[in-house]
């Protein structure tokens, strides 16, 4: 299962769409980063495999989005997906 977190401009909870295969997370990733490359608004329609509900929104209004695999494991320091700076010893 893959998680895609999309970041919307002046909301603090990220909308989040599961996938359940690698191919179909990368497609819909690769989707997402070219229509905010290319700088004019365009629309957008996901579907979660998780739970079937569907998202529509304009892709002016995205300002991020973070693809992770979900394991079964914890993840380090209780940590959700993100990223995360290496410390120095």
């Amino acid at each position: 299962m893959y998680t895609l977190e999309l970041l919307l401009k002046g909301n603090p909870a990220p909308i989040v769409v599961h996938q359940k295969e690698e191919e179909a997370a990368n497609r819909a990733y690769q989707s997402i980063v070219n229509a905010l490359r290319s700088g004019s608004p365009q629309s957008l329609e996901l579907t979660c495999d998780r739970t079937g509900k569907k998202v529509f929104l304009l892709t002016g209004e995205l300002c991020g989005v973070q693809m992770t695999p979900k394991s079964g494991s914890a993840s380090p320091m209780g940590a959700r997906p993100g990223f995360l700076a290496q410390l120095q010893s």
